[in-house]
């Protein structure tokens, strides 16, 4: 008489020597026809892992070390979908428990799960009279799980006894193997890729074909004008105030007080030269365009900022004088003291070789009669 089982129920399958030594695991379910579903087998310790990886028995193992679990496959007479024989006399020692699982094959790729397969049962029954002991149905909670511990058989008092478990797995048998501790599904890691070995003598390369005549230039586009040279500030070189009595004074305005300052000064004529200025002279010098100093348009200093040079030349009023003053009202030609002591000079000078030119005064010569005795 069979026993229906419950989720997590168990029932005696040889216990002091009375029951089946030998039983048959009869493993059933409805699944369309693109499903492959694969039973199997772990005989694990103790521990409950996996004895070794030979005691993992499916499909590219159907045997068990100790020869007691076979994989007996599809029966083919239309009760069970796959079978396993199990001779729990021949179990060895260190074998606890014998976990009866199902699992879709190759469930990811082909996006199947168990929520597609229904009437999924196992039953445990006699192997030598055929009749059944145990059996369990699953439910209808497995939805996306795509591998399942149908049941267990395990030692208990000297004897076995089988338990219902219906736990499903989403990693498959890869998942479940990797629980109880088998490699032999884990993913192998790739290789590394080995380089090719280039021939030891590889032919001549063959040149290439003359590239077709390239096509005529476009006309260049004119060149764009010239940017304008930028005014590059030279830093002015800070000299030390002279000492003694006389320092040099700034150059534009001996009122600015010493020329401490070393700067290269172009006036409007001439040839550049090196002056000394004051520091607010010299940065002017530096950041006005030629003749690089203009004079204030008020009077005073210093001032904040000037205005630029009105556009033409000359300049309405005159050239300003180098220097910080203002420059004067037309008052007629001024000349300076060495030019009135050398404009003397030259006339006393010139008086005289004209008075000498045009002297009417007959020469006086003195006639001196020698005469002979």
């Amino acid at each position: 008489m069979s026993t229906a089982l419950a989720k997590g129920a168990n029932v005696p399958v040889l216990r002091d020597g009375k029951g089946s030594a030998s039983v048959l695991i009869g493993l059933g379910w409805q699944a369309a026809g693109e499903y492959d579903l694969d039973a199997n087998a772990l005989l694990c310790d103790a521990d409950g892992k996996a004895v070794s990886d030979q005691h993992f028995v499916f499909f590219n193992n159907l045997t068990s070390p100790d020869g007691a679990v076979t994989h007996l496959g599809d029966p083919g007479d239309g009760t069970d979908r796959e079978r396993l024989r199990v001779d729990l006399g021949a179990v060895e020692d260190r074998v606890e428990r014998i976990v009866l699982t199902v699992a879709i094959y190759q469930a990811d790729q082909r996006h199947q799960a168990f929520g597609s397969v229904h009437g999924a049962y196992v039953r445990v029954a006699d192997a030598a009279g055929g009749g059944e002991l145990a059996r369990y149905e699953l439910g209808p909670e497995l939805t996306t799980e795509t591998a399942v511990v149908f049941g267990e058989l395990y030692r208990h008092g000297g004897g076995w006894k089988f338990r219902a478990i219906g736990q499903g797995y989403s990693s498959g048998l890869a998942g479940i193997a990797a629980d109880f501790g088998v490699a032999v599904l884990a993913p192998t890691p790739a290789a590394p890729a080995t380089p090719a070995t280039p021939a030891a003598s590889a032919a001549p390369a063959v040149p290439p074909m003359p590239a077709a005549a390239p096509a005529p230039a476009a006309v260049p586009a004119p060149l764009p004008a010239p940017l304008p040279t930028p005014t590059v500030a030279v830093p002015a070189a800070v000299l030390p105030e002279p000492s003694g009595g006389s320092p040099v004074t700034c150059f534009f305005d001996p009122a600015h007080g010493p020329g401490t300052a070393a700067v290269l000064w172009s006036p409007q004529w001439g040839v550049p030269r090196q002056i000394q200025s004051c520091g607010a002279c010299a940065q002017r010098v530096q950041t006005t365009p030629p003749p690089y100093y203009t004079a204030p348009a008020a009077a005073g200093y210093p001032q904040q900022g000037y205005p630029a040079a009105q556009p033409g030349y000359p300049q309405q009023g005159g050239y300003p004088q180098q220097g910080g003053y203002q420059p004067e009202q037309p008052q007629g030609r001024r000349f300076g003291t060495g030019a009135l002591i050398g404009a003397g000079a030259a006339g006393l000078v010139g008086g005289a070789l004209l008075n000498e030119a045009f002297s009417d005064d007959a020469p006086d010569v003195v006639v001196n009669n020698y005469y002979e005795d």
